[in-house]
């Protein structure tokens, strides 16, 4: 067979590729990650409608549904949602800044990293529960006391994310720079800044995801509002279907702002040549 031959049936072969359904219906492909959800809560619903469990402390699908459409008529899941989200918003743009800053600057400078890692590396070890008491005795069962808390939640993986880029910098990149005598802002633009973005960004969803799971131990310290007091309030009134729907509003708004970052950062990303996963066409 000729050379010309095998190009053509590899052009054929790349153009049929081309045309495959998963890749002429792209927009399907961010909903897959539903099916899993839908297919254990379809699971469920048919187990406690079939009589394979009563579903009284784990409420069906319908049931928490009901409940969710219930509070958002009567506005107070609107208000516990808003309530909550502007702590972990605050508390986490605040734990967010200290983490940059000081993970930037021991990861820069052996001298800063000697001093400051030992202290930060114990206080790290320290559960978020532990933090509780001190931050009421100090700043009370206010708002000050729970932002403080999720920001402390969010510091840790953002400092640790932001040193470790820093300090995985490649050296050759920075002699090509030096080589091209680059000054030190454009050292920072050109070279430092490309080559720690993508490991920030990925320390900023883990320093979300953890602001998230720190919220509910900051709303447990006498909050009247919030998503975390629904969970103590069905605990204590025996409602497992608010529970629940707690959980899930608490799934749903961390993913959504977990997506926000993802696409925030992306127009940043763009210049990565990264390996490209297989998308099963």
């Amino acid at each position: 067979m000729s050379a010309v031959g095998v190009t053509g049936r590899a052009e054929i072969w790349e153009g049929a590729k081309a045309v495959s359904p998963i890749r002429l219906l792209p927009v399907w492909r961010p909903f897959l990650g539903l099916l899993l959800p839908i297919v254990l809560a379809g699971g469920w619903e048919l187990a406690v409608q079939f009589g394979l469990s009563d579903g009284r402390l784990v409420p069906p699908p319908s049931v928490i549904w009901q409940t969710l459409t219930e509070l958002a008529a009567s506005g107070e899941l609107q208000r516990h949602a808003l309530a909550t989200f502007t702590r972990v918003a605050v508390g986490f743009a605040a734990g967010v800044a200290a983490g940059t800053v000081l993970g930037a600057l021991t990861g820069y400078s052996d001298l800063i990293s000697r001093l400051l890692d030992p202290t930060l590396q114990a206080l790290r070890a320290i559960p978020s529960i532990a933090w509780v008491p001190l931050f009421i005795l100090w700043l009370g069962i206010f708002e000050a006391s729970k932002v403080t808390l999720i920001a402390v939640g969010v510091f840790f993986p953002v400092y640790l994310g932001v040193m470790g880029a820093v300090m995985s910098v490649d050296r050759k990149i920075v002699e090509v720079g030096r080589a091209f005598r680059l000054s030190g802002t454009q050292m920072v633009r050109r070279i430092l800044l490309p080559a720690v973005l993508p490991a920030y960004v990925i320390a900023l969803r883990s320093g979300l995801g953890l602001g998230w799971m720190f919220v509910v131990a900051a709303e447990f310290m006498g909050a009247s509002e919030g998503l975390g007091f629904l969970l103590v309030d069905g605990q204590q009134l025996g409602k497992p279907a608010q529970i629940v729907t707690a959980i899930v509003a608490f799934a749903v708004i961390g993913k959504l702002t977990d997506w926000i970052v993802v696409a925030l950062a992306a127009p940043f990303l763009r210049w990565e040549d990264r390996f490209a996963r297989q998308t099963g066409s």
